[in-house]
């Protein structure tokens, strides 16, 4: 039975050994048993167990131990960590013995007397240098198990690691005000690192705020409630006796910016605008600035109106201001985080308190040179405000753009040397003043200047010559004087006088008229002898003359014409139909030779434009024609001789049609056609020739050949009795020539020959005046039906036939004889 039960329950009823074994049993109850014995009288008294039994599986020791590991070494102590056994023996581990042994002993020796639960631990007081093994046994109430397995040998020594760092943040990191952040990471090294934490090289020291938190591994660094004080270079440090390992993290509390920092200065102040300024914030939240936002509002109004919200800078104008009314002006910062209080003016009316400089009188200029000029003027009213600079400006006369002269500020003088003006171009001057109200209104326009140096006189002509004659001209030619006296070059006077004469005469009444240095004076009288000299000028006058060295007879300069062709007076030039023929050469020859273009020496065709110039001449043919080409000579002539050079000109066209069309070996399905290449190629080689035929029925011409590059060609496929008409055309590279035709019809028939002689003739009867022939037909009939038989007869002895008649039959009765 049950312990806590009274009814027994029986078990078996026949057991004839001593002893049974019970089934059915529950682990863990406790249980009574008892036991009686039985004959055949009947059955005896029970003996029951005087104890309650325990129903439990049998308790033996534990197994060993598992995984026993070394966790840390240093010179004096080793730890050491164990997993518990698989199975305990069916009792709880009461406790776990570790023993170790030096490396050389024989026996295990318990590290400690101390009952050990824990399984850790660490064996300390050992000395720096021995090698140990350890091992772990498990105990339970049964008594000690079998020892785990030994750890490798294992010598006390420090172990050491450098610090390794591992960091969960970046090196930046934004926080908003009010936020919590942690900087977090994992650390290692052998002895165990320092973990200290910076703060802008200063110890960060835990508070309500501040938490830090380091584990053997793991670190971290936490803010709760974040302020801008916050903001710092974070510096994380893990050292140890081998070295440091450092993390940085650059933290930016950020938050909207603090106010301006007053007061608002009015720098300017006038009747419809101010302008005002202040300083920035002397904190700008961790974010730059993007703005500030102005207001204003009329004191006598309670109601602020929007000036700007785009200004960047610490300055604004402040428009449309009614005057005489007193305002405030209301400034905010702003970042991407925010927008600052504000800070608040003062009241100020709008009034004028100062204005610009007036306008100077109109500036004097001196000095002028081709490139710059010297402006002079005198100080304006500065307008209740210093005169801060002047501003110069120029333009030509004829724009209407006024230009700075420089980009520099020009003050405390009143006068400026304008540089890199335009040499001979026309400048007006004018000048403004400037104070810290503005600039004003510029001076009248300077009297208009030419930019140019001072001119004096040219120095005379150099080296001047004759260098041509004829019976009436010479022609001169000189340098232009070394010194133009900075004046431009009008032109040159030329001046002649006959030698024994006084006085000079001017072969050109204006320098305009020569602006070259060269001139051809006329007008002179063959024979006599004359001097000649050259004078330049310019704005300043006339220079001294510069005389030709020796006196000039006037008299024609003989020199034999002289031909220089140009490319298209090659010995064979050729032009395509249509297109324009140039022939042209360069002339030499004193006096000028007579110029004579012929063809094929004959006068050119008169659709030919022939220019004659000075220095050479010309010859034009427009849409040119096959007709166009030939053999070209041009001939010049003068007294001193003559000379001609000739040019074949080839117009490249169509060929003509060919000559000699025939037709011949006529058949009833073909013939046979032959022609002669045409008088005139196109100045082409013939590529091919184009045969075709027509139905004379038909109206229509179709092409039997056109890539024939003979002279003849076999017409097949042709339709028995039907007539035809033919006709060929030539090619070349430049197109097809016009068609040679047929004059005449072809019948499409074989030829027709006389047919071959009757065979067998003979008589069959014979009278005093008649014979009865009879014959066979000929063996061919010449290419055509048999229409009749001719029969004749001769007389014997005599020399002639003599006709009878013709016959359709194979027999004829001759009569008459």
């Amino acid at each position: 039975r049950e312990s806590d039960h009274r009814a027994w329950t029986p078990v078996t009823y026949t057991v004839t050994r001593q002893n049974a074994t019970i089934q059915g049993l529950i682990q863990g109850k406790a249980y009574f048993f008892r036991i009686a014995a039985e004959n055949i009288i009947g059955m005896g008294p029970f003996t029951e167990t005087t104890k309650e039994i325990l129903i439990r599986d049998p308790i033996t020791v534990p197994d060993r131990p598992e995984d026993l590991e070394v966790k840390a070494v240093t010179k004096n102590s080793v730890t050491l960590t164990w997993n518990p056994p698989k199975y305990n023996g069916g009792s709880d581990i009461t406790m776990y013995v570790l023993e170790s042994r030096l490396i050389g002993k024989d026996k295990f020796h318990k590290v400690t007397k101390e009952k050990m639960l824990d399984r850790k631990f660490t064996v300390e007081g050992l000395k720096e240098g021995d090698t140990y093994e350890y091992r772990v046994s498990a105990c339970n109430i049964v008594g000690q198990g079998k020892p785990s397995f030994c750890t490798k040998p294992i010598t006390c020594k420090d172990e050491l690691a450098p610090p390794t760092l591992d960091l969960d943040f970046r090196d930046k990191l934004i926080v908003r005000v009010g936020e919590a952040f942690s900087l977090t990471g994992r650390y290692s090294g052998k002895p165990a690192p320092k973990v200290t934490w910076l703060k802008d090289d200063t110890v960060v020291k835990e508070d309500d705020r501040i938490k830090i938190k380091t584990t053997p591994t793991t670190l971290c660094l936490g803010i709760l409630k974040s302020v801008r004080e916050d903001t710092g270079k974070y510096c994380v440090t893990v050292e140890n006796s081998t070295g440091s390992r450092k993390g940085f993290c650059q933290v930016n509390v950020v938050d909207r910016p603090s106010p301006p920092v007053g007061p608002v200065i009015f720098d300017e102040v006038f009747k419809d605008h101010m302008v005002v300024s202040w300083k920035p914030p002397l904190d700008d939240g961790g974010s730059e600035i993007t703005n500030y936002i102005i207001e204003k509002k009329d004191t006598h109004k309670d109601l602020w109106m929007p000036v700007t919200s785009s200004t960047v800078k610490t300055t604004c104008k402040i428009p449309k201001l009614l005057e005489g009314r007193e305002y405030q002006i209301r400034i905010y910062a702003e970042n991407l985080y925010g927008i600052s209080d504000p800070l608040i003016s003062d009241e100020m009316k709008a009034k004028d308190r100062f204005r610009v400089p007036d306008a100077p009188e109109q500036p004097i200029i001196k000095d002028v040179t081709k490139d710059s000029a010297v402006v002079v003027w005198n100080k304006p009213y500065d307008g209740g405000k210093p005169i801060t600079n002047y501003i110069v400006e120029k333009k030509e006369t004829m724009a209407t753009r006024w230009v700075k002269a420089t980009k520099d500020p020009i003050f405390p003088g009143t006068k400026f040397k304008v540089p890199d003006l335009l040499e001979g171009c026309q400048y007006e001057f004018r000048v403004s003043a400037e104070n810290e109200i503005g600039v004003g209104d510029p001076s009248p326009p300077s009297k208009p200047i030419f930019a140019r140096d001072p001119i004096a006189k040219p120095s005379p002509p150099v080296n001047p010559e004759a260098v041509d004659k004829t019976k009436n001209s010479v022609d001169l030619s000189w340098q232009p004087p070394r010194h133009d006296g900075n004046g431009k070059i009008i032109g040159y006077l030329i001046e002649y006088q006959k030698v024994g004469d006084e006085e000079w005469k001017q072969a050109n009444l204006t320098a305009d008229s020569c602006p070259e240095t060269n001139y051809k004076v006329t007008g002179l009288t063959e024979g006599l002898t004359y001097k000649f000299r050259v004078k330049a000028v310019n704005a300043a006058g006339e220079s001294d003359p510069a005389n030709v060295p020796d006196p000039v007879e006037v008299k024609d300069r003989l020199e034999p014409p002289e031909l220089i062709l140009d490319a298209n007076m090659a010995r064979e030039q050729h032009v395509k139909a249509g297109d324009t023929l140039r022939l042209s050469a360069v002339i030499k020859g004193v006096p000028f030779p007579k110029v004579t273009w012929k063809k094929e020496d004959h006068e050119v065709s008169p659709k030919a434009d022939i220019e004659v110039t000075g220095v050479g001449s010309k010859l034009e043919i427009r849409n040119t024609v096959h007709e166009d080409g030939g053999m070209y000579s041009l001939t010049v002539e003068n007294p001193a001789g003559s000379k001609t050079v000739s040019v074949k000109v080839v117009v490249l066209d169509k060929p003509g049609p060919p000559r000699n069309l025939n037709i011949s070996d006529v058949r009833s399905d073909s013939c046979y056609i032959t022609w002669m290449e045409p008088e005139d190629d196109g100045g082409s080689v013939i590529t091919n020739y184009v045969v075709e035929r027509k139905d004379v029925a038909s109206a229509q011409w179709v092409a039997i050949s056109s890539s024939s590059k003979k002279r003849s060609h076999m017409a097949k496929y042709l339709m028995e009795g039907t007539q035809y008409l033919f006709r060929v055309a030539a090619e070349n590279q430049y197109g097809r020539g016009p068609y040679v035709e047929t004059l005449k019809p072809i019948k499409a028939i074989d030829p027709l020959h006389p047919p071959g002689p009757p065979k067998n003739l003979h008589h069959v009867d014979v009278d005093k005046t008649e014979v009865s022939l009879v014959w066979n037909r000929p063996d061919r009939d010449g290419g055509a039906e048999i229409t009749g038989y001719l029969v004749e007869y001769q007389e014997d002895g005599a020399d002639e036939w003599t006709k009878f008649q013709t016959v359709p039959m194979l027999d004829c009765v001759v009569t008459g004889l």
